[in-house]
């Protein structure tokens, strides 16, 4: 008896710790065996790794329900919850990662300049250690594909569209005043030095529904997160001076940066074609402040510039030439938001506020503006799952603009108001590691109008292999008409572009190969029956055009050692029948070919960066008026070569020299002809070349940090 009930309590006890076996097989989408997956249940150390067969098996002690867990690098980890018992013979298919390094992004039309993005052409240091720039970010941009030379004037024309065209934000709010003004035929310059901004995307086309009213291109620039230490930027050049610091805290940091130009001691030296009266001054300031909360960052930042300048240009119908003389005052503020609001949702705000003050005076006419404009934006971001991520958001753009002219017995003030509402959504959705698609839709209510456009834009990515991938875009893109012509007339449409983009892009071991072609057709755009906008103008939105074309870019910073270099190729063809054009033509701005190629070269014996680019531009078009031919004649081609030298006296100290169109190339930017004809029924002309053919830099910059080793070669 007793053996008998031994025997029961051991039974008992056996059949009470039985094991469970867990099983299955584990594949891909395609079916194929993944081998080395890692497979254990959560909370336990009982698990196992598949075989070249893609199975498993392994027992376990543990009851009820356990949650089994898959995982494989590439692919997305999986989890099956169930009783231990179902958890046998299982047929298991993981998905691949799409957030991996190697996967699809959809890069057409955008250029990302950045150290955080996947795929970067360029990196913020190379938009401002560019010889031809000359410290000014925008003219690096201008050496890539889609942009066109327009030396006299120094803005972004992107595709055949000018430069009103392109739009700037700071933290993805709107900057309404971009440019200092500057006088005809002398180069402006971006107001925002990059000393603060840490990434740049730049848009040829094809962007995102969370941006409006730009109808060729999108210029995007984040400020600097998180500095990583406390440090002072000095520098004194030929042209000004300019002083920068950083303070960082536990949780918040301060940066500013101020700069005083002065070209009266260079023109002293280096006159131009101009006769200046006051040469160019002007004093600009930048600040941001940061400030990290518990689930998201604060930024504050705020930039102001005041700038003067008088002189007589000639002119072929003027003896005495043309008096200009012009005072400018601009403030602008931004404050912006990004964090998270939980559960995958993430919220992005901001607001921006820009008051410009212009006073001008021309021979005997004086005229006087004042711009006040605002812009507010709200976003919000689901994270559904890496596969699938939906934005949407709203925003108002609200411009004062008023303006009064004084001429002799004339004194007239006119202007507008005009507020803009728009509504943004966009989804992301990711099928696989080479497959990726998004699509979004904005409207835009213009009150000035009275009418609300509606914007379809979307988005296709395929990588046809490990180092390729082909990217689709399409969209719709609407913006008003400038001031120079709301100031006037307010009985129009909003001007509206299409744009078609195929692109292809090849990144391998730091070389990256892009082309591009598009297609973009415009309407609505505005026409008047005059030479320039005037009061007494007709205005109206019949007008059209189109751009087509192909962008190429190549870089390469591994091939030959110590040297980096980036080739970028343009061909557009592009009419317009806009303005006063009396048929459809190229405009005077477009030209058919553009080239650029930067190169750089570290020498480490002389502790120097030398750098080269050279640009080449087809000639532009012109109207002879003593043909019958509209902007029927071309310019001469452009050139021109530029060299910089950066020597590092000691870590922190950099002596710094640049020289613009070192070879002197006689450039001409078109023809300026007489109003009336000479006694041969001829019109004479001159020609409108640039205020000087070269431009000298000389600099010294003193880094004083923490570490001891930064040096300011990244804002050169």
């Amino acid at each position: 008896m007793n053996k008998l009930l031994t025997l029961f309590i051991l039974l008992t006890i056996s059949f009470g710790n039985a094991q469970t076996i867990i099983s299955g097989n584990i594949t891909d989408y395609k079916s194929q065996p993944i081998l080395g997956a890692n497979v254990y249940l959560n909370g336990t150390y009982d698990g196992a790794t598949t075989d070249d067969l893609g199975n498993f098996s392994f027992s376990t002690d543990e009851k009820d329900i356990q949650t089994l867990i898959i995982s494989f690098l590439s692919f997305e980890t999986k989890s099956i919850t169930d009783q231990v018992s179902n958890l046998n013979k299982l047929q298991i298919k993981l998905r691949e990662d799409v957030e991996t390094l190697d996967a699809v992004n959809i890069s057409a039309g955008t250029f990302e300049a950045s150290d955080n993005s996947k795929v970067s052409v360029l990196k913020p240091l190379d938009v401002v250690t560019t010889a031809s720039a000359m410290g000014d970010f925008l003219g690096a941009l201008q050496t890539l594909p889609g942009t066109a030379n327009v030396s006299e004037d120094g803005r972004l024309f992107v595709r055949g569209g000018n430069a009103d065209e392109t739009q700037i934000f700071i933290d993805g709010i709107r900057v309404f005043t971009p440019y200092s003004p500057t006088a005809n035929n002398v180069p402006t310059r971006g107001r925002y030095s990059p000393f603060l901004f840490d990434g740049i995307t730049f848009s040829t086309g094809g962007y995102a529904s969370e941006y409006g009213q730009a109808l060729s291109s999108v210029l995007l620039l984040n400020t600097i997160n998180e500095p990583d230490q406390n440090k002072t930027d000095i520098g004194i050049m030929s042209v000004g001076a300019t002083l920068g610091n950083t303070q960082k805290w536990e949780n918040s940091s301060l940066s500013f940066n101020v700069n005083y130009t002065n070209l009266s001691p260079y023109m002293g030296i280096f006159k131009d074609r101009n006769e200046w009266k006051t040469p160019y001054q002007g004093a600009q300031g930048e600040t941001v402040f940061r400030q990290q909360l518990n689930n998201g960052i604060l930024k504050f930042y705020a930039a102001f510039d005041a700038a003067k300048l008088e002189l007589n240009q000639d002119d072929i119908n003027y003896e005495d030439g043309i008096d200009f003389k012009l005072n400018n005052n601009n403030f602008y503020l931004n404050t912006s938001y990004k964090g998270v609001i939980g559960h995958n949702w993430t919220l992005n705000s901001g607001l921006s506020y820009t008051y410009a003050k212009n006073k001008i005076g021309v021979n005997r006419s004086d005229i006087n503006n004042t711009e006040n404009s605002a812009h507010v934006k709200l976003k919000l971001k689901k994270r559904f799952s890496s596969r699938f991520k939906l934005s949407f958001g709203v925003e108002q753009f609200s411009t004062n603009f008023n303006e009064n002219y004084k001429e002799a017995s004339i004194d007239e003030t006119y202007g507008f108001n005009n507020n803009i509402t728009a509504g943004f959504t966009e989804a992301d959705i990711i099928f696989s590691k080479k497959l990726a698609l998004k699509l979004g839709l904005r409207a835009d209510y213009s009150s000035i109008f009275n009418s609300t456009d509606l914007a379809p834009r979307a988005a296709l990515a395929y990588k046809a292999s490990k180092n390729g991938q082909f990217s689709l875009a399409y969209g719709n893109f609407y913006q008003n008409p400038n001031s120079d012509v709301l100031k006037f007339e307010d009985d129009l449409t909003a001007q509206k572009t299409s744009h078609y983009i195929l692109n292809y892009q090849y990144v391998n071991k730091g070389r990256i190969f892009r082309a591009e072609a598009y297609r973009k057709d415009y309407d609505n755009l505005v026409k008047f029956d005059t030479e320039l906008e005037l009061y007494d103008s007709n205005y109206n939105s019949s007008g059209s055009g189109y751009a087509q074309g192909v962008d190429l870019f190549w870089r390469d910073n591994t091939s030959i050692k110590m040297i980096d270099y980036w080739v970028s190729y343009s061909y557009l063809d592009t009419e317009r029948n806009y303005k006063n054009f009396e048929t459809a033509a190229q405009p005077n701005y477009a030209t058919k070919h553009n080239l650029s190629i930067v190169g750089k070269y570290w020498i480490d014996r002389w502790k120097s960066q030398v750098g080269m680019s050279y640009a080449f531009a087809s000639g532009r078009p012109y109207t002879n008026p003593n043909t019958n031919n509209f902007l029927s004649e071309r310019t001469k081609s452009f050139h021109s070569l530029s060299l910089n030298w950066s020597y590092l006296i000691d870590q922190q100290k950099i002596l710094y020299f640049a020289v613009n169109n070192v070879l002197g190339f006689k450039n001409i930017n078109g023809y300026q002809y007489a109003d009336t004809p000479n006694l041969d029924g001829q019109f004479n002309r001159r020609a409108l070349t640039p205020a000087a053919d070269q431009f000298f830099f000389v600099g010294f910059f003193l880094t004083i940090s923490d570490n001891g080793n930064d040096n300011q070669l990244d804002n050169l």
